[in-house]
């Protein structure tokens, strides 16, 4: 994604755009609300960690899930299966993709549902494929390599795991659709943007694209949703990230107070963040449901924003604290089991 390969903050009169840059660095001013334990949130604390950091394991295992492998076809019949396990009804988007050096593949959108036939519901998403150019490795000969994307894309994706078998043994009342999203990281290197005359934030999350275009449900809609990129490594900082912030406060007010009130709000940190062109960012715009985006974020990190592995290949298993999923299963569970 195009904001995500670097630190870009703007102010709130320039977010309704894509793209609109600015390098300055955000005030981190905190976000007024109250963070005080909130005894009308009921805890939910059930989440297994250990279940969790295996289905990252079991991800990373089949290698660089990136488009066109036999990694990428191998982990998408994982997750199909492992959905069919948990959840009422499994939908299977296949959809053809092409990216921005004019490759083709073919490619998945993979969700499971609970309570088909409930008008309220809840949207959790995560992407499933990992990148396939390690372009911010410190060796130059890797920037060509794909990554195992333990955190880049499996670690949101096992938490999901963990919350779909969780919600398969203590049903939620609201409907809830768990969609993993393909096609998320086959986004330009920072060459191909030199040399580009025109944005290329619509060049990354392409499985959400296609999905908000064309919902596994016709009419599909959803109270709000959340999206989980970069959540596995440890000692992690969720600040509040400003496209959620200008789509969707009232949900990102609502997750945030949920983490503080069942001891998380170490983590949850009460402040601006950066802004960054992920997934939610299309759903927002082109769906019109309110989706925030969890995901980890340092100011003082050498990438700019994100964790120091971040699109190298140090982005392995070796990056995930179990300890990380279970802060944010536990915040993701609460919010559900609380509508």
């Amino acid at each position: 994604m195009n904001n995500k390969l670097y630190l870009i903050l703007i102010p709130l009169i320039c977010m309704s755009m894509v793209g609109c840059n600015n390098n300055s660095k955000n005030s981190q001013k905190p976000v007024t609300h109250n963070e005080k334990s909130d005894e009308t949130v009921k805890a939910f604390k059930d989440f297994d960690e250990g279940m969790a950091y295996q289905f990252v394991k079991d991800q990373v295992d089949f290698g660089p899930r990136v488009p066109g492998s036999k990694a990428h076809k191998d982990c998408a019949d994982y997750l199909y299966g492992q959905l069919r396990k948990f959840c009422d009804t499994v939908f299977v988007q296949n959809f053809k993709s092409r990216v921005f050096d004019g490759k083709e593949f073919d490619a998945k959108n993979i969700i499971g549902s609970f309570n088909l036939e409930t008008g309220k519901r809840l949207l959790l998403c995560a992407h499933w494929d990992s990148r396939p150019f390690a372009d911010y490795d410190e060796n130059p000969e890797n920037h060509n390599t794909p990554i195992d994307g333990a955190n880049d894309g499996a670690s949101g994706v096992g938490v999901l795991l963990e919350v779909a078998r969780q919600l398969s043994i203590s049903r939620p009342n609201a409907g809830v659709d768990i969609i993993f999203l393909d096609m998320e990281d086959y986004g330009p290197t920072d060459d191909y943007k030199l040399r580009s005359n025109t944005s290329t934030d619509l060049l990354w999350g392409l499985g959400a694209q296609y999905w908000a275009k064309n919902p596994h449900v016709l009419g599909y809609d959803a109270s709000y949703g959340i999206l989980l990129d970069m959540v596995g490594n440890s000692n992690p900082t969720f600040l509040r990230e400003q496209y959620s912030d200008y789509f969707a406060k009232r949900v990102v007010d609502k997750v945030w107070k949920n983490a503080a009130a069942i001891g998380y709000g170490n983590y949850f940190v009460n402040k601006a963040g950066g802004i960054v062109t992920d997934d939610h960012v299309f759903i927002n715009q082109i769906m019109i449901i309110p989706t925030i985006d969890i995901i980890h974020q340092d100011f003082d990190s050498p990438n700019g924003l994100f964790h120091e592995n971040w699109h190298t290949l140090k982005d392995d298993i070796n990056c995930i604290d179990s300890k990380s999923l279970k802060i944010v299963g536990d915040v993701v569970l609460t919010t559900v089991m609380n509508e």
